[in-house]
Order: C-alpha cells, then sequence, then structure tokens
C-alpha cells in the first residue's frame, strides 16, 4: 500500500494501489476506495476521492479534489481530471481526454481517442470536456472533440464534432441547439 495516502482515507480489501513501474500513486484526504479498483503508479488524486467498486485508473493520470469515480468506471492513463467531477457507472474515459471542474458524465457514456481504430496509425487525442459540461447515459464523444464550458449533451447523443460553449448536443449525429432554459445554469456537484 502506497506511502503517500492521505489521512481518514478507507482503502478497503481487494484494491490495489501502484501497479507498473513508477512512483507509488498519490492519494488525497478522506478517500474511499471500494474492492476491485486498481489505482496505477505514476497517478495523483486529490481530496475526497470516491469509487465504486471495480474502477481502473491508468498510469500518468491527474484528478482533482472531490471526484467521484462510478462502479466499473475505467480511466486510461495520461488523462486530467479536474475537482468536483461525477463520473457514474460504466464511464470509459480514454488516455489522451481532459476533464473540467464540475463536469457530469452518466452511465456508459463513452468517450473516444482513435479515429481510425486498427486502421491506420494516428496519434491518439481524447476529448476535452469544459468546466460545468454535462453528458447524458450512454453518450458517446468522438476523438479529439471539445465540449465547451456549460454545455449539456443529451443521452445517447453522439458527438462528432466540437459543440460551443453553452450549447446542447442532441441526437445521432448530434445537432447543436440553444441551450434551454432549464438547462442553462451551472453543475452543482460540490
Amino acid at each position: 500500500m502506497t506511502d503517500q495516502l492521505g489521512r481518514d482515507s478507507d482503502i478497503h480489501d481487494g484494491v490495489t494501489l501502484g501497479v507498473g513501474a513508477g512512483e507509488d500513486p498519490v492519494i488525497g484526504d478522506e478517500a474511499t476506495i471500494r474492492s476491485g479498483s486498481i489505482v496505477y503508479s505514476d497517478v495523483e488524486i486529490g481530496d475526497g476521492f470516491t469509487t465504486g467498486h471495480n474502477v481502473l485508473v491508468r498510469e500518468e493520470t491527474t484528478i482533482g479534489d472531490d471526484v467521484l469515480l462510478g462502479t466499473a468506471t475505467v480511466v486510461d492513463g495520461r488523462t486530467t481530471i479536474g475537482s468536483g467531477v461525477s463520473l457514474q457507472t460504466r464511464v470509459y474515459v480514454p488516455a489522451e481526454t481532459t476533464i473540467g471542474d464540475d463536469v457530469f458524465v452518466g452511465p456508459g457514456a463513452v468517450l473516444t481517442n482513435d479515429p481510425y481504430p486498427v486502421r491506420q496509425d494516428v496519434e491518439l487525442s481524447g476529448p476535452t470536456l469544459e468546466d460545468h459540461v454535462s453528458v447524458g447515459a450512454n453518450a458517446t464523444i468522438l476523438p479529439d472533440v471539445t465540449v465547451g464550458e456549460g454545455s449539456f449533451v443529451s443521452a445517447g447523443a453522439v458527438v462528432t464534432e466540437d459543440v460551443p460553449p453553452e450549447t446542447l448536443a442532441v441526437g445521432v449525429p448530434a445537432e447543436q441547439r440553444p441551450l434551454p432554459e432549464p438547462l442553462d445554469e451551472e453543475n452543482h456537484i460540490r
């Protein structure tokens, strides 16, 4: 177990911390990491981190304060996640992704980083979710797409192009619409 575990943390049985060569993960105060979860080496996590069961956080990932990773969520390496973020059950976050502060990603949402899987050898580029973005359940966001601050991606949408700030993205492929009044405010996660 890591020497760099913050005070008042609750690490359940069956958690693995520090997989792979590299520095032990640094985990802030008041973390709760549930059974079956794996946190690789070279990971930095702030205070108030909480996981469901069977969460995977790969190497070279930085996570802010007050972040929830729901059961069976996967965060691949070289990813940055801000503070006040809630990734619900079965969310997939690929390498080279950036997630801002106060972002909500619904159950089963998939972010992608490879525009031509196994067909071409290209540089991977995950999406960027700016501050106060909400992504509905089972939405898909394609590689190198930026979802602008305060935007809302509806459940099941497939986002193929950048979404401007404070915009609603809905449908397959996602169409952009003005953000309706009930959704025209910041997320209240923390």
